[in-house]
């Protein structure tokens, strides 16, 4: 990940610490609960986009690398790796 990317990403899951900290109080205080569901989605929201960020360097740096190697074993547990991250059976 390069250093921009990896500045993105530590900003944002910054954010979101701020965010999770806003739904304790905000349940500590008693607040609404829907109010409090929705401070949720948005932290997965969040959460998620940071997901797609690294999940796209991934693709674009380590993957991509195992693919156009020659290493059939290694190219195999990349993408097992993915299918596994989203829970998904290698058939192959």
């Amino acid at each position: 990940m390069n250093d921009q990317t990896k500045a993105g990403v530590i900003r944002r899951l910054q954010s979101v610490e701020g965010h999770v900290r806003g739904i304790q109080r905000m349940v500590e205080d008693d607040k609404y609960c829907i109010d409090v569901i929705k401070q949720i989605g948005a932290v997965q929201a969040a959460l998620g986009k940071v997901q797609e960020i690294v999940l796209d360097q991934h693709l674009h740096s380590c993957v991509t690398t195992a693919i156009r190697g020659d290493d059939a074993e290694r190219r195999e547990a990349v993408i097992g790796e993915i299918l596994g991250v989203f829970n998904i059976t290698n058939k192959a």
